[in-house]
């Protein structure tokens, strides 16, 4: 007899369901996105050959960055456009790697999350890649979501 396969049998995407509303689901979302980041061609090379990130110490000051950003968690000491200036002045960024890091972002918050957090994040991203961006290279870079 052959086997039939139903919709029910298939694994169906989940659409998202969780907002970035603890801890948790933060240290999801950095580990994802970061992930994504280590791994693309453009912007790989400048976190693990220029910046040299050592991984295991970054996610950790990332999340909690972002748990202070989006929950008013304490533990975030840093000043995330110093870092960047450093990074740039050893390797030039251009408008492409402000790009493609926040078009990552987005589809990363757009394919695991939703909610009223998600939305502040997409937002405080947009923010901090037009000042830098601005700031760097002189020219304020957006993306269309």
């Amino acid at each position: 007899m052959a086997e039939t396969t139903t919709t029910a049998d298939v694994e169906q995407p989940r659409s998202p369901v969780h907002d970035l509303d603890s801890p948790d689901e933060i240290a999801e979302m950095v580990r994802r996105f970061y992930a994504d980041v280590a791994m693309d061609d453009l912007l790989g090379p400048v976190f693990e050959d220029v910046a040299e990130v050592d991984w295991s110490e970054h996610l950790p000051k990332l999340t909690a960055f972002w748990c202070r950003a989006l929950l008013g968690l304490p533990g975030y000491a840093g000043n995330p456009f110093r870092a960047h200036a450093l990074i740039h002045a050893q390797h030039a960024f251009t408008p492409a790697h402000f790009a493609r890091w926040l078009s990552l972002f987005h589809e990363t918050l757009d394919l695991g999350w939703a909610g009223p957090n998600v939305e502040r994040a997409h937002l405080l991203a947009d923010n901090v890649a037009r000042v830098h961006s601005q700031q760097l290279i002189g020219t304020a870079v957006v993306v269309d979501r």
